[in-house]
């Protein structure tokens, strides 16, 4: 009996300390870490909502690859003009908008496209109606986030530029560094070389450091791939990796079903072979989708939100405070003076502006005050 006790004691004893040290963990378990998991739920039931704008001339496959990315179809109506409607066609913004589920995660994605770019004889600004689109944006989000009303504000402001740039050709054309340049400042620009499969490998490589070059010499700041964190799996880092070395992206596009090599692949057919568009020893296309969509979706939103639209945000406050200070002083007492009678148009005008500045002046004060009360 008194063995039996012995060996009871002992067992306590040596079970006593994974016992202890198992009360305490119990005991500063506070259960924040569960807070992904909210995060995750509410995102998944909110649903996510990405704006692309694809530009380039017409002919490069914009539509097809933008098809090719998302397996849907988003130019089923659209209209293919002659050369004789394109003579006198206009550089446009369209937009396309469609529902997208996966595994129960949904996503709003719109597509901005920009028809008639790059198509005329003279091509002087033919990005201003871009530069003015985007800009709108900024500013309709300003406006909302100004408001009173800020729960259900509707984010149409776009997230990321796929440039397409012609395979044929020695490089970047002045259209292309003049459109970067323009643009570089407001969104995210990812550059592409459209329909690879007209190259050879090695062309491709040495079209793809012509490009890296003048876009470092003309200055022009694209995309930049974040860096990775040291905690990473190496999975990812490798994938990251891949992606800053693969740069401008080789593309090709199909929306066509092919057979090769006993399986069904999207591909082209052509009389010498086929290519695959998922095959990246043909091209780029199954990397900018990696990007695009599985790993810096969330990050070409971020740096949307706290660069480009910040810049626009203080550029705004700016000028809104240095218009409230010279109305100020256009308000002190000056000498009078007999001034000459207006005419209609010119009252017309100034009472315009007037209600412009005092328009401008109650949003100031009203965001001055916003920004009290949340300092407060």
């Amino acid at each position: 009996m008194d063995t039996m006790m012995l060996q009871e004691k002992l067992v306590e004893k040596l079970l006593c300390p994974r016992t202890r040290t198992t009360r305490q963990k119990d005991k500063q378990y506070v259960g924040f870490a569960t807070l992904p998991n909210q995060v995750h739920r509410k995102s998944v039931k909110k649903g996510f909502d990405f704006t692309l704008m694809v530009a380039g001339e017409s002919g490069l496959g914009k539509s097809t690859l933008v098809n090719s990315l998302f397996l849907t179809d988003l130019y089923k109506d659209r209209k293919l003009l002659n050369a004789e409607e394109r003579i006198n066609q206009t550089v446009e913004i369209t937009k396309h908008t469609v529902d997208i589920e996966e595994k129960g995660v949904k996503l709003k994605l719109t597509i901005v496209d920009t028809p008639g770019f790059g198509d005329a004889v003279n091509n002087n600004e033919c990005w201003k109606p871009i530069t003015d689109y985007i800009d709108q944006q900024f500013e309709q989000y300003f406006r909302d986030e100004s408001g009173l009303n800020r729960k259900n504000i509707l984010d149409n402001r776009v997230h990321c530029c796929l440039y397409f740039i012609p395979p044929f050709g020695h490089g970047l054309r002045p259209v292309d560094v003049e459109f970067m340049k323009a643009l570089h400042e407001k969104v995210n620009i990812i550059p592409l070389i459209s329909k690879a499969d007209c190259l050879t490998p090695n062309e491709v490589k040495k079209l793809k450091d012509r490009v890296r070059d003048e876009i470092e010499r003309f200055g022009i700041k694209v995309y930049q791939f974040p860096e990775c964190d040291s905690d990473e799996e190496e999975e990812f880092k490798q994938m990251d990796k891949e992606l800053k070395e693969c740069t401008p992206f080789a593309v090709i596009g199909s929306n066509t079903v092919v057979e090769a090599r006993g399986q069904r692949v999207r591909g082209r057919l052509y009389p010498w072979g086929i290519v695959e568009v998922e095959n990246q020893s043909h091209c780029d296309f199954v990397k900018l989708r990696n990007m695009l969509i599985r790993s810096h979706m969330h990050d070409l939103k971020d740096v949307t939100c706290d660069v480009h639209y910040e810049n626009y945000r203080a550029h705004c406050i700016q000028e809104m405070t240095s218009k409230l200070a010279q109305d100020n002083r256009t308000d002190s007492p000056l000498p009078i003076l007999p001034l000459p009678t207006p005419d209609v148009e010119t009252e017309r005008l100034i009472k315009m502006k007037d209600e412009e500045l005092k328009r401008m002046q109650e949003m100031l004060e009203k965001m001055q005050q916003q920004m009290h009360e949340k300092d407060q």
